[in-house]
This record gives structure tokens, C-alpha cells and sequence, in this order.
């Protein structure tokens, strides 16, 4: 697995950042090797409810609309919405269990399927940048501008 800091940068954040210069041959390279993957097919699963396929068609398109979701992301999506519904129903279920010792037992593995639900909502909702701090990382600021050469102020070089 790639260590964060030594991960390649997609050339759109690279160019926006302005701090390093590629040649045409490098760009041409980088946009020949980057994955882009089609985002026209996107699909609630059949497994979810119809509660669950309308919240996934919400999501799903604002999740489009900020360029970060492709076919390949419906699956995790359908994950998640799983994984929510799920922690929903448990915490529910613990919230009706009294504090008493004779159920200790019971709160006991209600709360621990709550926490694995929670955690695996938590891991799906990072993937797909629905976190502010996953959406942080996966949104790549746009280049309003080509970036400046910063020689252009001596007057175009030698007269």
C-alpha cells in the first residue's frame, strides 16, 4: 500500500497548485495514465428499500455533480446506506432495552452490533468523500487560470 505523502497527484490538482512545472510530454503522459471513469450509469442496487434507493439516488447525484462518483462507486454507496439503516435499527433497539442486570448481556451485543454498524457506515462514508475531511482529499480544485509565469514581470525576457 502507497504511503499518503508519496501518492501521485492527478495533474488537475497538480496544475491548479502551480508549484510545479510539467512539460507538454509530461502532461500528455500523466493525462494518458490517469483513470476516468464513466459516471452514466449509475444505479440504486436492487438489495435496497425503496426508502434506501431514494436517499442513494440523492446522494449519488450530488455526489456526481461534485465529480467525485462513478459506476464503480454504486456499490459503496448501497454499503453504506445498508450500514446507516442498520446502526439506525440498533440504536433504536438499545434505546428501548432498560439498564437493569438482568439484560446486561443483551445491551451488551446491542451496542456492539451498533458500534460495528457505525464503523462500517463510518469506512463507506470516508470512501465515497462524504465526510468533510475525505471531501478534503477527493475534490481537486479546479484552475480558474492557467498558472502565471512568474518571469512575465520583467518584461518577456531578453530585448
Amino acid at each position: 500500500m502507497l504511503n499518503p505523502q508519496n501518492q501521485r497527484e492527478p495533474l488537475k490538482l497538480l496544475q491548479s497548485k502551480g508549484n510545479k512545472h510539467l512539460t507538454k510530454q509530461e502532461i500528455a503522459e500523466r493525462e494518458a495514465s490517469e483513470v476516468h471513469a464513466p459516471a452514466d450509469k449509475i444505479k440504486a442496487p436492487d438489495c435496497l428499500t425503496t426508502e434506501q434507493k431514494r436517499e442513494f439516488t440523492k446522494i449519488a447525484k450530488q455526489l456526481v455533480d461534485l465529480e467525485i462518483m462513478s459506476n464503480l462507486d454504486c456499490d459503496t454507496l448501497a454499503r453504506y446506506l445498508i450500514a446507516k439503516a442498520e446502526y439506525i435499527r440498533c440504536s433504536a433497539m438499545l434505546a428501548k432495552i432498560p439498564f437493569h442486570p438482568d439484560v446486561i448481556d443483551l445491551r451488551k451485543k446491542t451496542s456492539n452490533m451498533a458500534s460495528n454498524a457505525e464503523y462500517q457506515c463510518r469506512q463507506n462514508a470516508r470512501e465515497l468523500g462524504l465526510t468533510i475531511s475525505s471531501r478534503c482529499n477527493l475534490v481537486v480544485p479546479k484552475a480558474d487560470k492557467p498558472p502565471v509565469n512568474k518571469f512575465e514581470r520583467f518584461g518577456g525576457g531578453l530585448a
